[in-house]
């Protein structure tokens, strides 16, 4: 695993020394992982998103029902 080092703001530093005393990470380090995970994992949804919107831009409509579209967005939030 690479180190780094990073400056906080207080507030930010403050904010995961709460979440590490209230026993939710074990560290800083695995909160701040766990933050880029998710962070990663919504920009994929993001991108998802867009692309479909562009397709459906460019195309003028699209041939799925909302609930098509509602269904395969709900299946990408759920994993």
């Amino acid at each position: 695993m690479t180190r780094q080092s990073i400056t906080l703001t207080k507030p930010n530093d403050e904010w995961l020394k709460s979440q590490v005393d209230k026993e939710e990470y074990s560290s800083k380090s695995e909160l701040v992982n766990d933050l880029i995970r998710q962070a990663r994992k919504q920009q994929v949804e993001i991108d998802w998103i867009r692309e479909k919107l562009e397709k459906a831009e460019s195309s003028g409509f699209t041939a799925e029902s909302k609930e098509e579209i509602l269904a395969q967005s709900k299946a990408m939030l759920n994993g």
